[in-house]
């Protein structure tokens, strides 16, 4: 009589193990990463637009100055940055694909209005230096106050009667560190004070003396604003040089209340010079104007910070010399920063900037508008622009050769919102957006149920036909798929909470196709149980032997769907990477229920009285042949 099969399992064990992870997933699950609310409601998978409803957002391109849709390279480049700026927020498995070529569309799951809106700014980052700065004063503009006729002296530090700027806080005085200098972050105004009546104006160059041709849609806007504002208003609009002194001059207010009428594109018509010099228009309008409205880096630029409106210089570094910008807790100081690392060409830009706005020249009127934002200024304010909207205006405090950080009283939240505006803000299309739409939760509960439906009358398939066919063996088919679900479902909620995995209808239509995965496994392992006993071996030593045998072909299979899985996640995007991420999550899962209950609990069942009963086990005419020691194709049946 042979010796017993080498290498017998241990099946108590393996079940012990499988059992451990089962414990570990749900303990995860139930309280790990953040869990929250009554423990019936913490098992709750991420999921995701199709299945939970949420928000719809396309942006479409501006055509080109030739009148051209922008290049697919640009498009591309857009999207991956867009799709960037979208992760960036924490939201996992966000769809950003184009559509046509000038189309993008993002799609985010759950309530996604807030953190959409933003993505699709597409103007490049400018950094500009803040040449006159002077508060938003068009409501009063428009109904100046009436002056009295014994009016106080305005306090010291104030302009034309408009209140001063609020003290900033005391510098850190570091030294920069890395960057030889560091930004101070200007504070905000509470009530931005106008620019001081002393200011030397910037030369202002008339719009009409602009030596560029105006185009004939730029000719028309203002042809359309002369004859709305009046001929004699708009000329002398044009002739401004400086801001309008509302102390002393209470009519102005009166005078050029037509151009407060005026819209955001009309406003645009405008010589940047005019959009800042004209007391009545507001910041409202120029936040009116369309996206790309201050784009042109060889122009100077009107626009707003928290209520201040500024006049900036033509941008001397833009969005495509900056490297990387990061987050970073600067550990001498106790204070988060915003880290900014150039490149070589842009690094060069940087430091020439910066030594302009830290030794302004003689006469020039940066320091003047810094001292109006901030009282205490004592160096030129650089402003980051994104689109129409100023992001940070901090003030330089040194010549900056290396890296650089702007800091200011950031949380940890509001440092990496502005590094990512930074990081992520160079994008080579201009968007405007076309239309933002939400799916319905009930259809997104509806084609949820129809999923799990579809899930579920797969798995009964796979239950019948194994009951039909293998008997006492689909007990374990069926056990393994509902462990496999078990494993799965846990896995899930884990992974909702700690990486952001959105569980899609594409997701459920992975795991339906798992399911014949698995299916195949129990196959191949089950005929090879049969051929062994029908070649002689009695159940008890096929057992391991069918095993051994099957072992190498289950992993194998199991092998190329994983390598499948991974392939079409790499080279995919959105919902199809959801599809072939929840393919390799539950081949991966059901490679360790084969080898911790399938093959344990087939050991200990072959020592059982039912699995030798060949209408219980589903063995069939093998086993009976076998255990009735009748000839099986010539042979005689033996114990191994």
């Amino acid at each position: 009589m042979a010796r017993p099969p080498q290498g017998q399992q241990h099946p108590g064990r393996q079940l012990a193990v499988l059992g451990l992870i089962f414990i570990i997933l749900y303990l995860v699950a139930f309280f790990g990463f953040g869990a929250k609310g009554p423990i019936s409601e913490r098992l709750h998978p991420k999921l995701g637009l199709d299945l939970i409803g949420g928000t719809q957002a396309t942006y479409v391109a501006s055509l080109e100055s030739n009148g051209q849709a922008p290049s697919q390279a640009s498009m591309e480049e857009a999207r991956r940055i867009i799709e960037s700026r979208v992760n960036a927020l924490g939201v996992s498995e966000a769809e950003v694909v184009i559509e046509g070529n000038r189309n993008i569309v993002v799609s985010l799951a759950g309530e996604g209005n807030d953190e959409l809106k933003n993505v699709g700014q597409a103007a490049q980052m400018r950094f500009r230096k803040v040449l006159q700065a002077t508060g938003d004063v068009a409501a009063q503009a428009i109904n100046p106050p009436q002056p009295s006729a014994a009016p106080s002296a305005p306090a010291p530090g104030a302009s034309g009667g408009a209140p001063s700027a609020p003290a900033p806080p005391t510098p850190s005085g570091g030294s920069g560190g890395q960057g030889g200098g560091e930004l101070e972050k200007a504070p905000a105004p509470s009530t931005p004070p106008s620019a001081p009546a002393s200011a030397a104006p910037a030369p202002a160059p008339s719009p009409s003396g602009s030596a560029e041709p105006v185009p004939a849609d730029k000719k028309a806007l203002i042809a359309q604003v002369e004859k709305k504002v009046g001929p004699a208003i708009y000329a002398a609009a044009a002739k401004l040089t400086a801001p309008v002194d509302l102390q002393t001059n209470p009519t102005a207010g009166k005078q050029f209340a037509p151009f407060n009428t005026l819209s955001g594109p009309e406003v645009n018509a405008l010589s940047p010079q005019m959009q800042y010099f004209v007391p009545t228009i507001s910041c409202d309008q120029l936040n009116g104007r369309p996206n790309g409205a201050i784009d042109d880096a060889k122009s100077q630029v009107t626009t707003c910070q928290s209520g201040a409106k500024m006049l900036l210089d033509v941008a001397k570094v833009v969005g495509t010399d900056i490297a990387t910008a990061s987050p970073q807790l600067d550990q001498q100081q106790g204070q988060w920063v915003v880290s900014l690392d150039f490149t070589s060409a842009g690094q060069a830009k940087w430091t020439a900037l910066t030594r302009e706005a830290f030794t302004p020249a003689s006469g020039d009127t940066c320091l003047t508008a810094a001292q109006a934002v901030s009282s205490g200024a004592t160096h030129c304010l650089v402003a980051v622009v994104l689109d129409k909207e100023i992001i940070s205006a901090p003030e330089i405090q040194g010549v900056l050769s290396g890296q650089s950080q702007i800091t200011g009283q950031f949380t940890p939240v509001s440092a990496r919102e502005l590094a990512n505006q930074i990081k992520y803000g160079a994008l080579p299309v201009t968007f405007e957006p076309a239309t933002a739409q939400t799916v319905s939760a009930t259809l997104g509960i509806e084609q949820l149920e129809a999923g799990l439906l579809a899930a579920g009358i797969g798995m009964a398939l796979v239950a019948i036909y194994a009951f039909f066919y293998y008997r006492l063996l689909g007990t374990v088919i069926f056990l393994s798929l509902i462990l496999s679900g078990l494993l799965t479902f846990a896995a899930l909620v884990a992974l909702g909470r700690s990486t952001g995995f959105t569980l899609t209808l594409a997701g459920i239509a992975g795991f339906i196709v798992s399911l014949g995965v698995a299916a195949d496994s129990f196959v191949i392992y089950f005929e090879r149980l049969k051929d062994e006993i029908h070649e002689g071996r009695s159940p008890r030593s096929a057992v391991p032997r069918a095993w051994a045998r099957a072992r190498r072909t289950i992993i194998s299979a199991n092998t190329i769907t994983i390598m499948a899985a991974v392939v079409l996640y790499v080279v995919s995007v959105g919902v199809v990477q959801g599809f072939a991420f929840a393919l390799g999550l539950s081949t991966i899962l059901d490679l360790v229920v084969v080898f911790l209950f399938r093959h344990p609990i087939m050991t200990l069942f072959a020592n059982t009285k039912a699995f030798l009963s060949p209408r219980v086990s589903g063995l069939g005419r093998v086993l009976k042949n076998a255990t009735t020691d009748e000839p099986v194709k010539g042979r005689r049946v033996k114990e191994a």
